[in-house]
């Protein structure tokens, strides 16, 4: 059956196209996202839903996403989404942050120029019948400081065309490395150094709680007097109310925003105020950015619900079309690996170390750091995916550590997951083998060689003669077929496996007459999500 997705806001015809070229069935309700109750109503039937920024998915339209795989957002913003609840739930939010930079980054340039040569008021004045030539003298950008504090997709865009302007560049940005700084023309700085040295200054960063009123009332008196601030990424950066007394006493020159701390902004401090310029977050309002985020939107959900591959995705690590390729086995096998360790641990887990080795070790390590925590998580909540997993894990208070190596062995890689509790630690280790299928590797330590199916029986015993026999005779007793079945050992005499692939699950009257015998130390039925 198809996956099917409704898109609730305003997209163009040619993305909801897009769906229906991929082989989505696509359900294309515009207005559908303005009615929350509606939207509630029907969401159970969607694999995935598409949005801008009327639709409002919230915690209650979620409880009632039991199909829901994805949410993606054609914008950048994704406030409208309660991405905590969705991540609880396993379903997965992107967006678009790419196909609107361009656009984006232009009308932050364009605020520059606007405020720099007092256009509104200007044009407002000649409009009227004035000739106020004397009244609006501005002031060039050439050879002028500019100030990016976020030098990541769009504050690089910026800096790229305010070089092209001839201006001084300073960045500041805490994961912009020197040679990065060096590569865009740019001088790296700390936020005070920007601060007091900036004629011009423009922010590009999300609204998280560090970067939030990154220009407070402290940092907005540190600027140089006639500085001029541009605001075209969100609102909350700047202390609206700090920044209009600076305005009305000359402190700063002029400001251009095109984001507010309330929106729809009806009424905000920096209103009315002389050489201040204001828009209603035109942004990534062109043409050519609402199609190209639209556009963006239906391939990604697309890949994602057809190929497995996770692009732009904020509570989830992205998974490339290629590496879904190369990686679904192995994201298999570390949900197995997890799965297992999950099943055979029945007090609270405190950690989860997993070791990487050989080709393993050069994939997408927070994919398959997902995937086992998953497996995990199963056993505690079986509704828990490789989305919801990190939650659940980080409400527990598990510590995850991950280590990686080069090949060190005699296969080409593997994965080895231990679990610590309070009591104990438990480990497994597996592989991919060429012929794409897992397999177990390694027990607490002993080597085997296991092939994994729906269901298995793990038991555990001392090396003796008659375990084999037993074992087979009691599951032909009780009509269970063995599709395959794995021994090992540490040793002559000593602690010994046995790993059991069997066709149907084994009965609760089986294992009490295994247990009967006194030969077994452990008797295990497992389960694993084998396709």
């Amino acid at each position: 059956m198809a996956p099917k997705v409704l898109v609730s806001d305003k997209l163009s015809e040619t993305a909801v196209q897009i769906f229906r070229d991929r082989g989505i069935d696509v359900d294309f309700q515009p207005d559908l996202g303005k009615d929350k109750d509606k939207l509630a109503e029907v969401i159970g039937q969607y694999d995935g839903l598409a949005i801008r920024s009327a639709t409002k998915v919230t915690e209650k339209i979620l409880a009632n996403a039991d199909n829901l795989k994805v949410i993606a957002r054609a914008g950048i913003g994704t406030d409208n989404i309660d991405k905590d609840a969705a991540s609880k739930k396993g379903v997965i939010v992107m967006n678009t942050p790419f196909g609107n930079m361009i656009t984006t980054a232009e009308h932050a340039i364009a605020m520059m120029f606007a405020v720099a040569r007092q256009i509104p008021e200007a044009s407002e004045s000649t409009h009227a019948g004035k000739w106020e030539k004397s009244k609006f003298m501005g002031t060039e950008l050439t050879n002028k400081t500019l100030g990016v504090i976020g030098a990541g997709n769009i504050g690089g865009i910026v800096c790229d065309r305010a070089r092209g302007l001839k201006m001084k560049v300073v960045a500041y940005d805490p994961f912009l490395s020197e040679e990065k700084a060096d590569k865009m023309g740019v001088e790296k700085v700390e936020l005070d150094d920007l601060l007091a040295r900036a004629d011009f200054i423009t922010l590009h960063v999300p609204f998280t709680d560090a970067t939030a009123n990154i220009l407070s009332r402290e940092n907005l008196a540190k600027t140089k007097k006639g500085v001029r601030i541009i605001n075209c990424a969100r609102g909350g950066l700047v202390d609206e109310e700090a920044l209009a007394e600076m305005l009305q006493s000359g402190h700063v020159a002029g400001a251009a925003f095109d984001v507010f701390a309330v929106e729809p902004a009806k009424d905000n401090a920096l209103f009315n105020l002389p050489n201040v310029v204001c828009t209603p977050h035109l942004g990534a309002a062109t043409t050519e950015a609402q199609e190209n985020v639209a556009l963006q939107v239906a391939e990604q959900m697309s890949n994602y619900l057809l190929t497995g591959a996770v692009e732009n995705a904020l509570n989830m690590p992205s998974v490339t079309a290629e590496e879904a390729k190369v990686m679904g086995p192995w994201i298999k096998l570390a949900g197995h690996l997890g799965s297992f360790v999950g099943q055979m641990t029945d007090e609270p887990v405190k950690a989860i170390n997993i070791l990487y080795d050989g080709v393993a070790a050069e994939m997408n390590l927070a994919a398959l750091n997902c995937a086992v925590v998953a497996g995990i998580m199963k056993k505690f909540n079986p509704e828990v995916n490789m989305v919801s997993a990190p939650v659940v894990a980080k409400e527990r208070g598990i510590q995850i550590s991950t280590t990686n190596q080069d090949k060190s062995g005699a296969f080409e890689g593997y994965i080895k997951v231990t679990v610590v509790t309070d009591k104990r630690e438990r480990s497994i280790g597996g592989t991919v083998f060429s012929d794409g299928k897992p397999r177990f590797i390694q027990i607490k330590g002993i080597n085997i060689d296991a092939e994994i199916g729906r269901h298995m029986l793990y038991t555990t015993n001392e090396d003796v003669p008659g375990i084999i026999g037993t074992l087979g005779q009691t599951m032909g007793e009780n009509g269970v077929n063995i599709a395959n079945f794995t021994l090992g050992r540490a040793g002559a005499g000593e602690e010994a496996i046995a790993l059991l692939y069997v066709d149907e699950p084994v009965p609760a009257e089986a294992r009490a007459k295994l247990a009967e015998t006194g030969l077994f130390t452990q008797i295990k039925p497992l389960e694993f999500d084998v396709v």
